[in-house]
C-alpha cells in the first residue's frame, strides 16, 4: 500500500488527526495551568469607515445597547461631525444630561447648520426645567436653519413656552 492508498483509506489521516488532537490538548493544558493566555490579535488600522461606525452605533442604540453605541459614535466622530449629535442623543437617553449637553454643544460648534442639535439641546433644557429662555432661543434658531422641520421644532417650542407660562 503506497501513500495515496493510505490517504484514500484514511490511515495516514487518522494518525495525523490523533497527533494534532494531542498537541492541541497539550497546548490547552499549558495555557490553563500556567496562567498564560493565548495571544490577542491587535488591529492597527480600523477596517470600518466613519459612516459604518455610525451605522453600527445606530444598530446598537436601537437594540438598547447604549454603551457600545457610544463607543461606535466616538469612533465615527473622529471624522464625521454628525456623530456628535448621536452621542448627545445617547447620553440624553441615559439621562446623563451634562454629557448630552456637551455633545450637543460640540455638534453645534463643529456644524453650526445642524438644526437638530439646537432643537435637541432645547429639548434637554425643557426636560430639565431649566434655561427655558435659552431653550426658546435655541429652538427658534433650529426653525430658522431648517424650515422643513418647523412642525417638529414647533412642538418643542410649544412645550417650552407652555412650561415658561406655567412657571410665571
Amino acid at each position: 500500500m503506497d501513500i495515496t492508498d493510505k490517504a484514500r483509506t484514511g490511515t495516514v489521516g487518522n494518525r495525523n488527526y490523533v497527533f494534532i488532537s494531542l498537541l492541541f490538548a497539550a497546548c490547552c493544558c499549558f495555557v490553563v495551568f500556567s496562567g498564560c493566555s493565548l495571544p490577542r490579535i491587535i488591529v492597527l488600522d480600523d477596517p470600518l469607515t466613519p459612516e459604518e461606525h455610525l451605522t453600527l452605533g445606530i444598530a446598537y442604540e436601537k437594540s438598547g445597547e447604549l454603551d457600545p453605541a457610544i463607543k461606535e459614535y466616538k469612533l465615527a466622530a473622529k471624522k464625521l461631525l454628525l456623530a456628535y449629535l448621536y452621542l448627545g442623543n445617547v447620553y440624553f437617553q441615559k439621562q446623563e444630561f451634562d454629557e448630552a449637553e456637551e455633545y450637543y454643544r460640540k455638534a453645534m460648534k463643529k456644524d453650526p447648520q445642524n438644526a437638530d442639535a439646537y432643537n435637541n439641546l432645547a429639548w434637554l433644557y425643557y426636560t430639565e426645567r431649566e434655561n427655558l429662555d435659552e431653550a426658546e432661543r435655541l429652538v427658534l434658531k433650529a426653525m430658522g436653519l431648517n424650515p422643513s422641520k418647523e412642525n417638529i421644532y414647533g412642538d418643542t417650542l410649544e412645550k417650552i413656552r407652555g412650561l415658561k407660562n406655567a412657571t410665571r
